[in-house]
């Protein structure tokens, strides 16, 4: 599985329906499963982003999709991150030959 982080703001559209946003979530918590994936963990937060929610999905394509449904929804406006866990990071440095001078 494919791990993203979505940072949400909330539309206007979302910000004059805050009271139906438990709904959308778990609304949200469906789609993920329906296309094979997981929410890992939604938080609200204060600051930029109203919202972040980490994913697990099968693919780029499936999370592609879930993106565009959210924004075609209109409460969220997200900004998808690919992460990556400690050892794949970790497979990904050791692929990187050294410059010299490093």
């Amino acid at each position: 599985m494919n791990t993203y982080v979505s940072l949400m703001r909330l539309s206007t559209k979302g910000l004059g329906d805050l009271h139906g946003s438990a709904e959308r979530r778990a609304l949200s918590e469906e789609r993920v499963a329906r296309m094979g994936g997981r929410s890992v963990s939604f938080l609200a937060t204060l600051g930029t982003y109203d919202f972040v929610q980490v994913f697990e999905m099968p693919s780029n394509a499936a999370m592609m999709q879930y993106a565009l449904t959210a924004r075609r929804d209109g409460f969220v406006d997200p900004l998808i991150l690919p992460a990556f866990d400690v050892p794949t990071y970790a497979t990904i440095v050791a692929g990187i030959k050294k410059v010299q001078g490093d």
